[in-house]
């Protein structure tokens, strides 16, 4: 196939990718039956693995001989929603204008994904003397929910690819560390009572209140425990506020709050130290006032997803792979969370480079540029070598 035709083929493949209106909260499984199919019908040894509603699936797939070594190329199948966000054209249909291609997914991360699909009749016209595997997830938005089931099918299949390469859009820069990312949901459960006689109900929303002070101070705090020589910008493990929900009227006090938070960090050691603080706060503080009140009160916190950070190793095969195939000299670190972590602690050397630019995910108008695009196609050809 030749160059110009081999990008339109994987244009083409993007456009039926930003089709599936694949976001976070509705099924993947169109897509991930689609993506079965094309990598089926080359030969490909295929597996899809469903999550318990039996609604979303990873698919997992090889080329060349089983067993362990090879390169997995990773991708995720869905996207953030598109709701009140203003975009000039349909979110879910491919739109083409000055060498930008439009649509929800294009740069996070269907990009890649395509790039991956429209090489792969490459590869598998080759007697490949190591696997090659696809491994495209569901759920990364939300907490890697399928990155992590799929590492763990890996782990009980004792099943451990050499390399990987995690497509999330770098520009094609080549990330070799990123910060974890822990999300939380902490629920309160006080006691509704009329707003004239505050002291006779259990305000849940003052406790929630009290609760993302301490998240605050903890943020604070955290900035001083920043790793000697830290790349990350922030250097430090970072702590957001994502949602704060509670309440039904102004006379009206609230038996019920939420906080949804998240973490980010840079070393071990700072999500033990954060969980220690906060559960100080609620057993020795916040419960005893609350259920000194009403007695069956309660907070509970429901873990999102805990991904680990992807350390900067001083022998990484992917890393150095990637590096010589992009021309890259130097490697980055970056502050946003990947599955790549998830593949490392299979003792996998992983590395991060995708096409587009992470400032334009999960925005209105989301694009990738067909150079990035090409660029990508290039590095993936690259490999063939490194197969073959």
């Amino acid at each position: 196939m030749s160059r110009p035709d081999l990008i339109q083929h994987a244009r083409d493949i993007l456009a039926d990718l930003v089709a599936f209106p694949t976001v976070s909260s509705d099924s993947n499984l169109e897509m991930i039956v689609h993506l079965a199919s094309r990598l089926g019908d080359l030969g490909a040894r295929v597996e899809l693995m469903h999550d318990d509603s039996g609604h979303k699936a990873n698919l997992f797939a090889t080329l060349g001989p089983e067993g362990d070594g090879g390169l997995v190329l990773s991708g995720h199948t869905d996207v953030v929603p598109v709701e009140d966000q203003d975009w000039s054209s349909d979110p879910f249909r491919l739109v083409e204008r000055d060498g930008l291609l439009y649509g929800r997914g294009t740069c996070d991360m269907k990009g890649f994904i395509a790039a991956v699909v429209a090489a792969a009749p490459e590869w598998a016209a080759l007697d490949l003397k190591r696997p090659i595997h696809f491994a495209f997830t569901y759920d990364e938005e939300v907490g890697c929910l399928g990155g992590q089931a799929l590492v763990e099918m890996l782990r009980a299949h004792e099943l451990r690819p050499a390399m990987a390469l995690i497509g999330e859009p770098t520009s094609l820069h080549v990330v070799e560390g990123h910060k974890g990312c822990n999300e939380y949901t902490t629920e309160f459960h006080g006691l509704e009572g009329h707003g004239s006689r505050p002291e006779l109900g259990v305000n849940a929303a003052e406790y929630a209140v009290r609760y993302v002070a301490r998240l605050l101070e903890l943020r604070e705090a955290l900035k001083a425990r920043a790793p000697h020589g830290s790349r990350f910008e922030p250097p430090w493990t970072t702590i957001n506020i994502g949602r704060i929900h509670g309440g039904v009227a102004h006379n009206v006090i609230p038996g019920k709050a939420e906080v949804e938070w998240e973490m980010r960090p840079v070393q071990a050691s700072d999500p033990a130290y954060v969980k220690e603080a906060l559960a100080r706060l609620v057993h020795e503080d916040l419960l005893p006032q609350m259920r000194a009140i009403e007695p069956s009160a309660d907070i509970l916190t429901r873990v999102i997803g805990e991904v680990a950070e992807l350390a900067p190793m001083d022998e990484n095969e992917a890393r150095d792979l990637i590096a010589a195939l992009t021309g890259r000299r130097e490697s980055e670190v970056v502050s946003f969370g990947t599955e790549a972590g998830l593949f490392q602690s299979l003792g996998t050397h992983a590395v991060v480079c995708g096409p587009g630019s992470i400032a334009q995910a999960h925005k209105p108008d989301e694009y990738i540029a067909l150079s990035q695009l090409d660029a990508c196609l290039d590095m993936l050809s690259g490999l063939t070598a490194q197969v073959a």
